[in-house]
Formats: C-alpha cells, sequence, structure tokens
C-alpha cells in the first residue's frame, strides 16, 4: 500500500498545528508549511520555537490521556490544550467533585431534614429547616458550576462530537429541567410537596466518572442473563406458594390452623412468607406451627430452601460473576486501547520534530525527555519511562515499537527500595545493628505486644462483674508502662538500625510509632495528673477523664496496636491489602450503590413519609422505662413496633438509608413488610422487594465478584513471593490491570484506523 499523508489539518477549524498570527498555506514569506505526512516522509513542518512548543504542549496532553485512559478526540490547538489540562488538573476536578458532593448532601438538608440527633419519632426533637432560598441558593450556585463544566467539554470535543454524545446531551437535559424545578420552587417559597430534582442529582455523580458509565453499561448488558434465572426463581416461588397454600389450607380443627393463620392465609401472605425464607431471615420461624404438628412438614420448607436459596440463588450468583465480568473485560478492552491510542498519538506528533532520513519514523531522545518532564504523572512511572528513553541515549532516536515499550512502566508493579543502613565504624555498633536490624527483633516485638493482650484480656475478665470503684487500676497501669516502655524501646533501637529514613520507609513501622509515642503521651499525662501512683487511687475527683477512663484508653490503643502483626503474615497481608484496594478502586461500583441508594431513599420518602407513628402514649420524651410506657397496649411478638423499630422510617433522608441498609442485610425485613403493608396498603411490598432485588441479590453479587477478582489478582501476583516481598512491592490493582492477561493489545492498523477517525487531526489515508 502507497505511503500517502496519515495526518492532515482542518483548514477551517485550525485545529491542529494552529498558531496565532501564523501565515495562510501559500502565502509569500509563509515560515511553515501545514501539510503533515507520517508515513516515513519528513513532516513538512520548519524548524521553529512556537512550532516545537505546540507540538510538545500536544504530545504531553495524549501522553496524559493515555496514562488516564481518557479519549484524545478533542481540540488540540495550543488554546484548547491549555484549558483541557487546566480543566483536568486536580484542582478543577477536585473542586467539581465537591461540589457534585455539596449538591447530593443538600437531601439532608432540605426537608425533611435530617438534622437532628435521633430519628426515633419518640425521642426526636424538631429538627432544625433551613430557611428558604438557603438551600436553593446554595444548589443554582452548584447548577452554574454544571453549566460551566458542560460548556467546556461541549467546546473542547466540538460540536460534532457534542451530538453524538448520549451522556452530555442526557447532562443538558438534567441542568435544564433542574433550572425550571428550582424556579418552580422559588416561586412557590419552597413550599412544594415534591422537590422531583432530587431525584435526578445522582446523575451529576455518574456523568462525571467514565468508570462509572462503564460499570453502568456492563449492568444493563448483563440484565437479560439475570433477569431469565430472577423469572425461574419467580417460577420456584409461585410453584411452592401454590403448593403451601393447598398443603396448609384452612382446617375444622383451630389447632391445625397456626401455620395457615400466620403465614398461608392469602396470596400475598403466602409469597411473602416464602420470599423472605428465600433469604432465611424467617427460618425456622415459618414452619415452626406446622412442623409442631407433623415432622414431615419441614420436608416442604426444607426443599424450598435447598432448591431456592442454595442452587437458584448461587447459580444467580455466578451468572452474575461471570457475564458482568466478561462485559467489563470488554469495557477494559476499550480504555486499554485508549491508552495505546493516546500513545500512537504523542509518537506522530513527536515524530514531525526529527529530520527523518530512513523509511521508518523516529522520534529523537532529547525530545521525549522533554516532553516526559512536563507530563502530569507519578513520580516514579516518570522516573523508569525516563530511565528506559536514556538507554537510546547513545542511538539519539527511538523507533515507533521502542516508543511503544518504554510505556509498559506504567503497567508494571512499583518496587519500593529502601534507603541503605547507616555505615557506623565502631565493631560494638556493628553488631549492635546487626542484631537489632534483625526479622527476630519484630517476631519477638509481636510476641511481646500478644502478651500485652491477653493481660488486658485477662484483667478485663477479672473486672467483668466489678463496678467502677471496685477495679484496681494501679496493677493494670504499671503492666501498661511496663510493655510501652518496652515499645519505646524498640522503635529506638530500630530507628538506631535503620536511621530515620530506613526506619519510616516501612508503613508498619510509621503505625507502630505513632500509636507508641500517643500511648507514651497518655501515661506521661496519667502520672502528671495522679502524681506518684499507689494502689489507693480515688480517681473520681481528678481531671476530665477518671483514672478508669484513662487506663481504657490506653488499652484500647495498646489492642488497636496488635495489628502490627498484619504485614508479617503473608495471607493476612494480602487479605488486609485488598481491603484496602478495594476502598481506592472499587469507587465506581461503590458509587452506582451510593446513586441506586440516593434514589431509593427520595422515592421511599414520597411514597411512606409519616407513614408509621409510634401511639400517643409512646410520644414521650422522658427517662421512663419502657415497660410503664407501653404498659396500655399490647404488641404481637416479631412485630415493627415489638421490636421497637421506630428508628427505622422514611421521615427524613438518613433515617430513609438506614433503613434501606437495614432491609438489604435481610435480617428481620420481613418486620418492615409487614408494618409497612399494614399502616399504607399491600403494594408497598413491590418497592421492599425491589430493592432487595436491586441492592441485596445483584449488588451484592456484583461486589462479592470484584472482591474475589481483586483477592486472586493479588493472589497470583504474589504467591511466590516472600512476606518481605510482599512488603516491597506495591502493586496497582487498578480494574484495568486486572485483567491485564485476558487482554488483546491492539494491532497497528487498528490504531491507524482510530488516528484516521479524529474529529480534529482529520487523519485520512
Amino acid at each position: 500500500m502507497e505511503a500517502k499523508g496519515l495526518l492532515t489539518v482542518n483548514e477551517a477549524s485550525g485545529d491542529y498545528g494552529s498558531f496565532p498570527g501564523r501565515a495562510r498555506e501559500g502565502a509569500p514569506g509563509s515560515a511553515r508549511r501545514r501539510s503533515h505526512s507520517f508515513g516515513g516522509r519528513p513532516c513538512g513542518v520548519e524548524r521553529g520555537t512556537d512550532a516545537e512548543e505546540l507540538y510538545i504542549q500536544q504530545a504531553v496532553v495524549l501522553i496524559e490521556d493515555a496514562i488516564q485512559y481518557r479519549s484524545i478526540n478533542h481540540r488540540v490547538d495550543a488554546r484548547s490544550l491549555r484549558l483541557y489540562r487546566g480543566y483536568y488538573s486536580s484542582i478543577c476536578q477536585w473542586g467539581l467533585g465537591l461540589t457534585i458532593a455539596v449538591v447530593l448532601l443538600l437531601a439532608f438538608v432540605e426537608r425533611p431534614s435530617s438534622l437532628s440527633i435521633s430519628s426515633d419519632p419518640r425521642y426526636r426533637s424538631a429538627p432544625w429547616e433551613p430557611p428558604c432560598g438557603f438551600t436553593e441558593s446554595i444548589e443554582m450556585v452548584c447548577l452554574v458550576i454544571f453549566c460551566l463544566d458542560l460548556a467546556i467539554k461541549g467546546y473542547l470535543i466540538g460540536w460534532e462530537e457534542f451530538r453524538k454524545s448520549k451522556w452530555l446531551i442526557a447532562y443538558t437535559v438534567v441542568i435544564s429541567f433542574s433550572f425550571i424545578d428550582w424556579v418552580l420552587s422559588v416561586s412557590m417559597a419552597c413550599d412544594e410537596k415534591l422537590r422531583v430534582r432530587r431525584l435526578i442529582r445522582p446523575f451529576f455523580l455518574l456523568q462525571n466518572s467514565s468508570m462509572m458509565k462503564k460499570t453502568l453499561k456492563c449492568i444493563k448488558r448483563t440484565l437479560p442473563e439475570i433477569a431469565s434465572v430472577i423469572l425461574l426463581l419467580a417460577l420456584h416461588l409461585c410453584l411452592f406458594t401454590m403448593i403451601g397454600m393447598l398443603l396448609f389450607a384452612k382446617s375444622e380443627d383451630p389447632k391445625k390452623n397456626g401455620e395457615w393463620k400466620l403465614h398461608f392465609r392469602d396470596l400475598p401472605t403466602s409469597l411473602t412468607s416464602l420470599l423472605v425464607l428465600l433469604t432465611t431471615a424467617n427460618n425456622p420461624d415459618v414452619m415452626i406451627p406446622a412442623y409442631s404438628l407433623n415432622r414431615a412438614y419441614s420436608i416442604f420448607f426444607v426443599t424450598f430452601s435447598v432448591i431456592g436459596t442454595y442452587c437458584l440463588m448461587n447459580l444467580l450468583t455466578a451468572i452474575i460473576y461471570n457475564q458482568f465480568r466478561g462485559y467489563l473485560l470488554m469495557s477494559v478492552q476499550t480504555s486499554i486501547i485508549r491508552r495505546r491510542l493516546g500513545i500512537r498519538a504523542a509518537f506522530q506528533v513527536l515524530s514531525c520534530q526529527g529530520v527523518q532520513q530512513a523509511a521508518e519514523e523516529h522520534v529523537a531522545v532529547e525530545l521525549v525527555l522533554k516532553t516526559m518532564a512536563r507530563v502530569q504523572m507519578k513520580s516514579y512511572y516518570r522516573e523508569a519511562i525516563t530511565n528506559e528513553a536514556l538507554k537510546f541515549t547513545d542511538v539519539g532516536y527511538m523507533d515507533r515499537e521502542q516508543f511503544r515499550k518504554i510505556f509498559d512502566e506504567l503497567d508494571k508493579d512499583r518496587i519500593k527500595e529502601h534507603p541503605p543502613l547507616p555505615q557506623y565504624q565502631s565493631p560494638v555498633l556493628q553488631r549492635l545493628q546487626l542484631v537489632f536490624s534483625h526479622y527476630f527483633l519484630t517476631v519477638l516485638g509481636n510476641a511481646v505486644a500478644l502478651a500485652n493482650v491477653m493481660c488486658i484480656c485477662t484483667v478485663l475478665v477479672l473486672n467483668a462483674e466489678k463496678s467502677t470503684a471496685e477495679r484496681d487500676n494501679y496493677v493494670i497501669g504499671i503492666i501498661n508502662l511496663c510493655f510501652i516502655l518496652y515499645y519505646l524501646f524498640e522503635v529506638c533501637v530500630k530507628i538506631f538500625a535503620f536511621g530515620w529514613r530506613g526506619y519510616l520507609s516501612y508503613r508498619n513501622n510509621i503505625f507502630d510509632c505513632f500509636l507508641t509515642a500517643l500511648l507514651l503521651v497518655l501515661q506521661i499525662t496519667i502520672f502528671v495528673t495522679y502524681r506518684l501512683p499507689f494502689s489507693q487511687w480515688d480517681p473520681s475527683s481528678h481531671s476530665i477523664l477518671s483514672l478508669w477512663e484513662m487506663v481504657r484508653l490506653i488499652n484500647m490503643l495498646i489492642v488497636f496496636r496488635f495489628l502490627r502483626i498484619i504485614p508479617d503474615i503473608k495471607l493476612m497481608a494480602l487479605v488486609a491489602s485488598t481491603l484496602l484496594d478495594l476502598l481506592k478502586n472499587l469507587r465506581a461500583f461503590a458509587g452506582i450503590l451510593m446513586v441506586v441508594y440516593y434514589v431509593f431513599a427520595v422515592f421511599g420518602i414520597w411514597l411512606f413519609e409519616g407513614a408509621i407513628t409510634p401511639p400517643s402514649e409512646m410520644s414521650v420524651l422522658s427517662n421512663a422505662s419502657m415497660e410503664n410506657v407501653t404498659s396500655n397496649f399490647s404488641m404481637e411478638c416479631g412485630t415493627y413496633e415489638q421490636l421497637e423499630y421506630w428508628p427505622n422510617n422514611f421521615d427524613d433522608f438518613a433515617a430513609a438509608i438506614m433503613l434501606l441498609y437495614n432491609v438489604m442485610v435481610v435480617n428481620n425485613w420481613q418486620a418492615f413488610l409487614e408494618a409497612y403493608s399494614r399502616h399504607t396498603t399491600d403494594w408497598s411490598k413491590i418497592y421492599f422487594v425491589c430493592w432487595w432485588l436491586t441492592s441485596s441479590v445483584m449488588w451484592v453479587n456484583l461486589f462479592v465478584a470484584v472482591i474475589l477478582e481483586n483477592f486472586i489478582y493479588r493472589w497470583d501476583r504474589s504467591h511466590s513471593c516472600s512476606v518481605t516481598d510482599v512488603e516491597r512491592i506495591r502493586y496497582e490493582t487498578s480494574v484495568q490491570l486486572m485483567f491485564r492477561e485476558q487482554i488483546q493489545e491492539p494491532t497497528e492498523e487498528e490504531l491507524l484506523c482510530q488516528l484516521n477517525l479524529h474529529p480534529h487531526l482529520h487523519l485520512h489515508w
């Protein structure tokens, strides 16, 4: 195939390679030509400071896009690139994230306000209600920021790309609707019954995260497979409901009607009883009346649970894991293509700054180093890429494949090198350094920490039944002092052996040193406050905290310090690091769960606010015992009222979130089903069943699947490492890297095809 120019410039837009004050192509005295060729021919651009600066700036942005898995389909002229880097700077992105957080947190302040100590209607004081215009003013500022965000995004990608983006069109619609609803709220003096824009506020969180969008798309594609199993589950539920209603039909003998009366009186009750049994929340309560009459009735309930709970529900988990993992892999594949495309485009841009005499395109090493110095990235990755580029200094340039390979450092694990040990001249100090730097000192420290915890446990058992006045705090105080002095000794000798920098290069040493210093300060405070120790201390008359309270605080810190053993046990270290990675790398999953919580909480407030109110004789603010307060009426055992679930309600946003969490856990969730159906209508069960399907069935299974994937990835990467290696290696377990082994690298033809479709570079063959 003939090598034609791959990259040309749109004359009208001047997006690529446009400089302030540049002459038109062909004009007399024009300093630069505007044609570009990347097929091994010179780019046709004469050397110049402005040209080189723009090309470097373009390459910097393209490499940053590749690092962050961002699309490169944006404007690339000098002014747009400055705006683009400013928009994606840490300050702007943190500001946008803060704006989204503020607009979501308004739900806790708006009516019905959550600003009260308790959500229990029996004890809840009147919450602070913001005056009209307070939250509305904050919301208007947030909406203006969102408008500015939309305008910048629209400008950077251009009108043609804007029209193709469904998310940006939806962003425009949501902002417009929010403005309209805001105007209606202000015109009605903030007294509207439904604030509809609350329901669409989570969209601001979704549209700001590309990983959330990918995750949501994967969930949408997984729904058909999930629906098929849920349909089978529904068939199983309906079949056993009919069998149960026939099996436990009403008889002439009232003594045999216990099961019918409680669980199979009618179709809605029967369906609800077996649905709750599917989650094991009412097992064995649901079978006790029938099982008391005849043990053979247990066969019905056991068969239902084995098929539904242990077969179909676990099958649903397997299908969700398998299908979602496949679709997530496809989305991650797109991210990898974005990275490779950004690097390929950066090479094309930088290759215009060299004088190519060979058939292959080359990039000057000096230019690569100058570009990498300006890229915003983690310092250790920049250093690794720079070191790889310096290997080509003797040649002076690198080709396309070599340029691509230096960015493979982004996918490698970070090896943390600890500073060298300090050098001592004295033989005695050298021997002491050898002893104190040995691993057995850490093992001894763990053993001492275990002994301290066992002492605390012994004292707690001995003092469990004693009052504060009867406890002997003197003994445990002296014991703790001895252990704390040893902890201080261990810290000092390790600092002597490793030096300050070497000691602090270990994360567990930082944790250990901080808690030891805190314990020492508390122990000194005890001696300063209570003078010299003796066994007849009377702490009740001293200080803000009594002696027992201060000793108890020290004991809690000592128990917490015992977590220092985690890095020294390989499997435990992997589990702990997996949990930490979940906090960092699974924000997309947690964000979508937050969105679902938010939407269901708003719907719950609309449907059930004030639906359940305690009896008038219970709505008292007193310290009287509940036996006296509730003696005037009877409550059925196991109901919402008898269990005193009054704080779980939809009277405000925070209470609604907590109620939804309790339903997601599914322990005793039948109490909420029964209470709200009794106080409102049986159709209210649909709301709770939908929430159970969304949160407990689908989302918890997705979360478990991702936890498994994360842990398996880390285990496979470290099963051949020692404990010391696990400490040294920091695994960058992003979602992209978790699926790295299954990802196919894009071919050169695929990358060129994508570059050819760039809306602002206007690539063509």
